[in-house]
């Protein structure tokens, strides 16, 4: 088993896809929770380890927390710069299934901080192709 600092990018994938036609359809039964935990967890992570740093938090409620993007390290308080969303939105951004400037704008992503916004050169993550899901 990978140590939690280690990425398997064929588990996150694997994670993605057990939820993707989830992201394709908002009106598909959502996932069970561990399925939605694995994809939101895999993927999150996946970003810290792309960006490792501590200047950026993203909050993914209730699921994960990371700390990336290189820069002045953070310890105490609320974090200057914050990207906070629910999962599905996390998600959607992560596979390249919408994009972070569009999120901001609807709400969706709350970024705060001035580097906030530098995650959104890191997506996507995982990609899917946006022509629906697999059969």
């Amino acid at each position: 088993m990978a140590r939690r600092t280690e990425i398997d990018p064929a588990e996150v994938r694997s994670a993605v896809l057990a939820v993707r036609a989830w992201l394709f359809d908002s009106t598909a039964p959502a996932p069970a929770r561990p399925e939605l935990a694995a994809a939101v967890r895999g993927t999150a992570r996946a970003l810290a380890a792309a960006a490792p740093g501590h200047s950026v938090e993203v909050r993914v409620p209730p699921f994960v927390a990371v700390q990336c993007v290189e820069g002045p390290r953070h310890t105490r308080g609320t974090p200057p710069n914050v990207v906070e969303t629910d999962p599905r939105t996390w998600l959607l951004l992560a596979t390249g299934l919408s994009d972070f400037t569009s999120a901001v704008a609807a709400g969706t992503v709350d970024a705060s901080g001035s580097r906030a916004a530098e995650i959104a050169r890191l997506l996507p993550l995982c990609p899917l192709p946006a022509e629906g899901p697999a059969r």
